[in-house]
Order: C-alpha cells, then sequence, then structure tokens
C-alpha cells in the first residue's frame, strides 16, 4: 500500500450555480487523466498547512477569490479514493457561498478553465462517476452533517462507492 495523498476540493455557489475548473491535457507539464473533465478548484496539503488553509490557498491560487469573499464555509465530507492505476488519496471537501463581486468566468490558470455550471446540469458534464456520488451528498440541502465517501476505481471505472454518516 502506499502513502495516502491528502487534497482537498472546494465547491463554491453563486445562488445555483457551482464554480468547477474544466482541467486541460496538461497541468504542470505533466500528462493529466482529468483532462476534460469539470473538477471543483483544490489540491495537494503543503507541509504544515491544515485542510482549512490549503483549501483557501488553493481557491485563491486558481481563482483569486479571497476567503472574505465566501460566506458558509466549511468542510462537508471525506472521499477516500482507491485506484489500482494511481496513488490513493482521501480529500477534504469543502463548500462554501462566493459573495464578491468580481465576474471571475471565464478565467484561467495553468491548472484549467473556470466555469459556472447551474445545480441542474451537474450530473450530465464531463466529470469522474465518483463525483456524481459526491455532488448528491454535497448538494441534497435535507442532507445534514459531515459525509464520508469510499471510492474504489480500476482505472477510469468505478467499481464501488460506499457512503457513511
Amino acid at each position: 500500500m502506499s502513502d495516502m495523498k491528502l487534497t482537498t476540493l472546494c465547491y463554491l455557489t453563486r445562488g445555483e450555480d457551482i464554480l468547477f475548473m474544466v482541467k486541460g491535457a496538461t497541468s504542470k507539464n505533466i500528462a493529466n487523466m482529468n483532462a476534460g473533465k469539470y473538477l471543483g478548484v483544490g489540491g495537494h496539503l503543503e507541509e504544515g498547512e491544515s485542510a482549512y488553509e490549503c483549501a483557501l490557498r488553493e481557491i485563491y491560487e486558481e481563482t483569486g477569490i479571497e476567503s472574505r469573499e465566501i460566506k458558509g464555509f466549511g468542510l462537508k465530507g471525506m472521499a477516500s479514493f482507491f485506484n489500482d492505476s494511481c496513488d490513493d488519496e482521501v480529500m477534504y471537501i469543502y463548500k462554501g457561498e462566493y459573495t464578491g463581486t468580481r465576474e471571475i468566468c471565464p478565467g484561467t490558470c495553468d491548472e484549467g478553465v473556470l466555469t459556472w455550471v447551474h445545480r441542474k446540469d451537474i450530473q450530465s458534464i464531463p466529470t469522474w462517476e465518483g463525483d456524481r456520488e459526491i455532488f448528491r451528498l454535497l448538494f441534497d440541502e435535507e442532507r445534514a452533517g459531515v459525509f464520508e465517501l469510499k471510492l474504489k476505481y480500476s482505472g477510469n471505472d468505478l467499481v464501488s462507492s460506499e457512503t457513511y454518516g
């Protein structure tokens, strides 16, 4: 078993829209398995950094949005990813409402292109099957508390999904 990578995944809303990053073919000059997929913003924890600090840093680096422009920001869940073709990963999932007045989309950074997607359309965008499970849990208005999700992949195929909490 390899060491688990620790990462964050952040979803910012603006009314009924949700901010996504459409990943490019390369990210930091390496082939990107997420190319063409819609993902939340986020990234790897740096040494000495909490998941919360990482989430806010990644949001700022990838979008220019400052923490003071986000209302209700907090941890909503955790996902453990296991894949036979890449490193295993634990992802801290955050959500908040963008309250700033600047138009940030369309926008680009070295990770991809930012875009807002209406809530009713998120189940049909190109993304990982496991992300659809995250959307189901994250945007369920009746769900209270923090969720935990275990996702097992074989290559690009979701093999199993378990939800706790």
